[in-house]
């Protein structure tokens, strides 16, 4: 051994190499004969995703040996592999070519293994896709229809716009054959063709329409979906289906609706379900918005809605489908009737999915005919129950819907009953749904403070601000209603005294209209008299602002009610004045300074006390609506316009106004330019022209005649504070070099220019001096 060369490998470690080495001989001798079994076996033996990208690396070397080599035996079994390869997620473009070598072949297998690689290994925006379209056209004009069949599959799935410019003559022509499942294959790939190129639809109109006599059912889905997708493409080709295919369609279903029992083609004992429904989707694209198309179908839809079972679920299906084309042609008010009642037949099934379906269904239907659909309301109430929290969203939305001026009371009280008993998680979206409903169709104010006030003691947490801001208003504008409101409020408070908002209204009406409520001041017939006394008001305002230690509004609110009935009780002053004392160490600066403020009034200013604490104004309604609204709208229009506000144009602020763009500052080293801005208006109206000119060029106050120049004025005027210029008759005096703000300035560029020359001209006379 030489000096030179390496030590030897350790003993260990020359057995890990003849272990490997064998490893490798005995998966991939390098020859490519590993059968695909083999391979599948050795991955899923792997214990680590180590170990099998080892096994892939080492089969995929194998076959990058075999394509160098050109091995023709192992061919079809490499792409094989390959395949397998690919669906494992690891890269295999380096056996794309192998695809087109295998489609070029003459054999069948070969063919089969090349098409599936093609489909798998390739898609359209491949550039080797090109390549084999050669091939594909000679595979269509085979003699073999299973070739004929595998080009067809392999261009119906990776079919680019160019391929399908070049290919579909053949294809069209394929339309025509005898054989079914070319006819089928040849339909499939004819779809894959429209969606490519919509131009190339008007070539394949009469071939559709002339299919539609087959008998065969394959053929029949095919050629249906392609009418679908026909019309969807052209309306030239809509026009010409609409003439040509309607009979056809209703014979179709005619005959697949009325067939006997046959093995081959059903399913829960009804009769291809699949053909009915394809047949059903196409009737609805020519039905809809056609009267004469929809004439045509109206009997068949009728047949088929009435024939169909509904106890399983192939005939749930085709119903469902039936309603929706019903809804979306212009079928007859009869028509309409009978597919809403198949609907409401639907909400009975103890199937989530179909009552899910059909409350679904009963919302669209709603724009078409809303007295059909009130005929299930309480079906639809029910579901409003529902355990499933799906069911129970959709069918809330609906009746939603369903509310008008005539049935508002009873649904109303329908949904506030079932508020008491609902789960935690559907009680928010079920009380938007029922202040919604009370806001918009209440024409009576009594009854919309009596479901408000329900609302607010059962699920007072969920009520958002701006609805009890509303009833507040509502209060505030009726006079005849504010003791009954107080006294509803104040028993409600007494009862449930956990609800967030309702604890608000219930402080703040007790505050403005405490005396109403001691003194049953304004009874109605409806209500009964209850004995409050003044201290009773006062503690159900202590216990409210105990009770919400947390919450800073409710404890503010309760301090200013308490105030206010200081001034109306006075014989409380005292206990509310120690009860505001408590709070003035708090340490929310809100409520300290409420505290403090407060206790000040109470304590040293009676005077004005009872001018101070009256009753709030009326507050505006119609005004607080409006600002309601707009505040809503300009939320929504904020939103849509924040995209376009980084453009350079106007900025839409929350109030309306418009906020012009900034304007370009000007060149701050350019003193002594022309084409500087001139400021033309006064400081106090342009504030921002000091950032135009910064050293203070023409900023004069013009805005006063005879009056001296403003402080804002005067401090960018004198930014460097080089002297003053004097004032006569309260106009600054002029002189030669302009105002005396340019003059400043032009006295500092000069003392800026004229600086080093003085500094050379002064080391120059040292210099001469010595």
């Amino acid at each position: 051994r030489r000096r030179d060369s390496p030590p030897p490998p350790p003993q260990d470690s020359v057995e890990r190499i003849v272990e490997d080495a064998a490893m490798d001989l005995s998966l991939n001798p390098f020859s490519s004969g590993t059968r695909l079994r083999d391979m599948i076996r050795a991955i899923r033996a792997s214990k680590t995703a180590a170990e099998e990208r080892a096994v892939v690396r080492r089969e995929c070397a194998a076959i990058r040996a075999a394509i160098s080599d050109n091995d023709q035996d192992y061919r079809h079994r490499n792409m094989a592999k390959l395949m397998f390869i690919h669906m494992l997620g690891y890269p295999t473009h380096f056996g794309q070519m192998e695809c087109l070598k295998l489609i070029a072949a003459s054999g069948f297998p070969e063919k089969r293994i090349g098409y599936l690689g093609l489909t798998l290994l390739l898609d359209e925006r491949q550039e080797v896709l090109m390549l084999v379209t050669n091939s594909l056209k000679q595979d269509l004009n085979h003699s073999n229809q299973f070739i004929v069949g595998l080009a067809l599959c392999a261009l119906g799935n990776i079919c680019s716009a160019e391929m399908a410019r070049d290919l579909a003559p053949e294809v069209e022509r394929l339309l025509q054959t005898r054989d079914p499942n070319t006819k089928k294959k040849a339909a499939l790939c004819s779809i894959r063709i429209v969606r490519k190129v919509p131009d190339l639809a008007e070539n394949f109109m009469g071939s559709a329409a002339s299919l539609l006599k087959e008998k065969h059912h394959g053929v029949l889905i095919s050629v249906v979906q392609l009418c679908t997708e026909l019309c969807k493409a052209s309306r030239e080709a809509l026009e010409y289906l609409r003439k040509h295919s309607v009979e056809g369609l209703v014979r179709i279903l005619r005959d697949v609706s009325n067939s006997s029992y046959a093995p081959e083609y059903d399913i829960a004992g009804i009769t291809d379900p699949f053909l009915h429904i394809r047949v059903l989707r196409l009737m609805r694209t020519l039905g809809q918005g056609d009267a004469d198309c929809s004439e045509h179908v109206n009997d068949i839809l009728a047949q088929v809605a009435t024939k169909t079972e509904s106890n399983k679920n192939a005939g749930n299906a085709i119903l469902y489908e039936c309603v929706e084309t019903i809804m979306g042609i212009e079928a007859t008010s009869g028509l309409r009737v009978l597919a809403i009642n198949i609907l409401g037949r639907f909400l009975s099934n103890r199937d989530n999915n179909i009552r899910y379906v059909a409350l679904n269904m009963l919302m669209k239907a709603m724009a078409v005919d809303t007295l059909a659909v009130q005929r299930h309301r309480v079906t639809i109430l029910e579901c409003v129950k529902d355990a499933d929290v799906s069911i129970r969203k959709r069918a809330l939305e609906l009746v939603y819907l369903l509310v008008n001026d005539t049935n508002v009371k009873p649904l109303t009280k329908e949904l506030v009953d079932y508020l008491e008993v609902s789960d935690d998680d559907f009680k928010e979206d079920l009380t938007a749904k029922i202040c919604s409903i009370v806001e918009k169709f209440s024409q009576d104010k009594l009854w919309y403070l009596d479901q408000m006030f329900k609302v607010l003691t059962l699920t007072g947490n969920f009520v958002k601000d701006d609805v009890w801001h509303a009833l507040i208003v509502l209060i505030s504008n009726a006079p005849e209603l504010q003791g009954y409101s107080v006294r509803s409020l104040y028993k409600a408070l007494q009862a449930s005294g956990t609800q967030e908002s309702l604890v608000r209204v219930a402080v703040w009406c007790i505050g403005e209209y405490g005396e109403m409520l001691v003194n049953n001041i304004s009874m109605l017939d409806v209500e009964e008299p209850i004995t409050v006394t003044e201290s009773d008001a006062v503690d159900a305002l202590e216990l409210a602002l105990k009770r919400y230690s947390v919450d800073v509004t409710t404890r503010a609110m309760c301090l200013v009610a308490l105030l206010k009935l200081s001034s109306r009780f006075p014989q409380t002053s005292k206990r509310i004045q120690a009860i505001v004392v408590q709070n003035k160490g708090n340490t929310v600066l809100e409520l300290q300074q409420r505290s403090i403020e407060f206790n000040s009034i109470i304590q040293r200013h009676q005077s004005i006390k009872s001018s101070l604490l009256e009753r709030m104004p009326v507050l505006d309604e119609a005004s607080y609506l409006l600002k309601r609204a707009a505040s809503s709208q300009a939320t929504v229009s904020l939103t849509k316009s924040a995209p376009s506000a980084a453009s350079g144009g106007s900025l839409k602020v929350p109030n309306g106004a418009v906020k012009p763009p900034p304007a370009p500052l000007a060149d701050l080293l350019d003193l002594s330019s022309d084409d500087a801005p001139v400021t033309t208006s006064a400081p106090s109206t342009a504030p921002n022209d000091f950032l135009q000119d910064l050293l203070g060029i023409g900023l004069i106050d013009t805005s006063t005649a005879g009056g001296a120049p403003s402080a804002s004025t005067d401090i960018l005027m004198d930014l460097l504070s080089i002297g003053s210029y004097p004032v006569q008759n309260g106009l600054p005096a002029t002189s030669n070099i302009g105002s005396p703000g340019q003059g400043k300035v032009t006295v500092l560029i000069i003392f800026c220019i004229f600086l080093p020359c003085l500094s050379s001209i002064l080391n120059l006379c040292c210099t001469v001096q010595q």
